[in-house]
């Protein structure tokens, strides 16, 4: 194959056009037109569309719009029936889905059990999204449309971690046919299926008239990947753009002011911090670690650079999030105490490191930066892709990376889980590379821990013991802009950046 990451099954008419229209005629014979196609801007480039290969915002975001899961997460967080009908938690080890009959494949095959056990047994085995059903003993089927999991003790977050787009379901036959190439050929059973993928640019859907739950509002949805922030803002003022979910606070008031966009601003289910690598010297000290964190102004980084848009993070769990620790105090700024710090650990002249940004955290390191050059730490900053970041990081192979987390099923296990626990080391999640044994014992805990006021101080506890092991530093929990054209209609901003655009219309 030329070229892997370029797919094309559409006429070569489509293959040129990123902006689609259709004519209609009205009463008096006059032609107007309607626009049948969405563009999306995203800030960075899809990885994979295969779920268990890519945990990335960009991919995840492609992926609800071609995959369902058995569960769903609706905008207001609720669990709601997906491509499960409905449940029963027949025991407190075993759970039954009874699927929906009827349901296609983008390939016209039929849903059936056998995909979901399919599924589910080939993420166990992903090192990225397998720690989400890492509990699961055995999938059975009884009959084609009933799947009966078995977990290996209680699972408390199983319902949310089916609903992660890591848990979306697979068509079998599509997944042995494409082989290593399936991150390029997905077949789901979503409202929308691929049709072109040129890398670095684009990745053109056409709406799947046989989606279970209605056809979607739009003919075609556009991916356009707009790495710069600027650029997407601009995107929008042209209208060449239709919906931007990345955008930077920097240029909030330019969409606020512009009469033909709208805008909004939310929180969300996400954290922001510096990765530490624990691994390597002097992160492997916490009395460094520590230093670092009352180094850093916070508050200066959200007012000066964030424009208000976040709120100074005081633990590791967005407030969100259910078990998020208020109490925690955190980390204040305190130049003096981290100068005490450093010399306790024996760097009373500070140490040289390197900080790795991301274009859109590039001015959030130079304050950095400067910050750390007054406890007298020197920072080379380096700038490096997302996507290439992420990789990186994920071999160990960074000192400090600007980075973050998003709950994306507002359970705790999620936030906790993959980011601090020493089996999760690497691209899992756990990039500081941080291991402490009764932070894992917490964390194993609340896995199975039923209760729901248990879970809470299990998790509470947990999240002191990471803040004051200042496994990473505690920046903010970011909030979210998203732009779109005036004309947009049913579109709903989701808390965990699933963003579903079926139900997307223009007025």
């Amino acid at each position: 194959m030329a070229n892997k990451k370029i797919i094309s099954v559409i006429t070569s008419a489509l293959l040129f056009t990123s902006i689609l229209l259709t004519a209609c005629t009205t009463k008096e014979g006059q032609k107007t037109v309607q626009k049948d196609t969405l563009v999306v801007a995203n800030a960075m480039e899809t990885k994979s569309l295969d779920p268990q290969n890519a945990n990335d915002g960009s991919s995840t975001r492609a992926g609800m719009a071609i995959y369902d899961r058995l569960v769903e997460r609706s905008e207001d967080m609720k669990l709601v029936p997906g491509l499960a009908e409905n449940w029963e938690n027949k025991d407190a080890n075993t759970w039954i889905f009874n699927l929906r009959k009827g349901v296609k494949f983008h390939n016209g095959e039929e849903l059936k059990a056998s995909d979901v056990k399919f599924t589910l047994e080939r993420q166990k085995k992903s090192s990225r999204v397998g720690f989400l059903v890492s509990s699961i003993d055995t999938v059975e089927t009884d009959g084609d449309y009933k799947v009966i999991i078995k977990t290996k003790e209680p699972f408390a977050p199983l319902l949310s971690n089916l609903a992660h787009n890591g848990s979306a379901i697979l068509n079998e036959k599509a997944v042995k046919a494409a082989g290593e190439d399936y991150g390029q050929k997905p077949v789901g059973t979503g409202p929308f299926k691929l049709t072109q993928w040129v890398a670095g640019d684009k990745m053109v859907l056409e709406r799947f008239d046989e989606y279970f739950g209605g056809k979607a509002g739009v003919k075609n949805l556009i991916f356009k990947t707009v790495p710069e922030a600027s650029s997407r803002t601009i995107g929008l003022e042209t209208g060449e753009i239709d919906i931007s979910v990345d955008i930077e606070p920097v240029d909030k008031e330019k969409i606020k002011s512009n009469s033909k966009l709208k805008m909004e601003q939310t929180p969300t289910l996400g954290y922001a911090n510096i990765w530490l690598n624990n691994a390597k010297k002097p992160f492997d000290n916490k009395l460094v670690r520590q230093a670092i964190n009352y180094a850093i102004n916070k508050d200066a980084i959200i007012n000066s650079v964030l424009y208000g848009v976040g709120e100074k993070a005081n633990t590791v769990l967005a407030p969100l999030v259910f078990g998020y620790n208020k109490d925690i105090k955190g980390y204040e700024y305190n130049v003096q105490k981290a100068k005490e710090l450093l010399a306790q650990a024996g760097y009373t002249n500070g140490f040289e490191c390197k900080l790795w940004v991301s274009s859109s955290t590039s001015q959030i390191g130079e304050v950095i930066q400067a910050q750390l050059k007054e406890v007298g730490i020197n920072v080379k900053i380096e700038s490096l892709e997302t996507s290439a970041g992420l990789e990186r990081t994920g071999k160990g192979e960074h000192d400090m990376y600007i980075g973050g987390w998003t709950t994306v099923t507002a359970d705790p296990d999620y936030g906790l889980y993959p980011t601090y626990h020493s089996s999760q080391k690497g691209p899992a999640g756990n990039r500081s590379f941080y291991g402490n044994a009764e932070v894992d014992k917490l964390l194993d805990l609340g896995r199975k821990t039923i209760d729901e006021q248990e879970r809470i101080k299990i998790y509470k506890e947990a999240q002191k013991l990471i803040v004051e092991d200042a496994a990473d530093v505690q920046l903010y929990f970011p909030g979210r802009i998203v732009g779109m054209q005036k004309n947009i209609e049913g579109f709903t901003v989701h808390p965990a950046s699933y963003h579903r655009f079926n139900k997307v219309t223009f007025k």
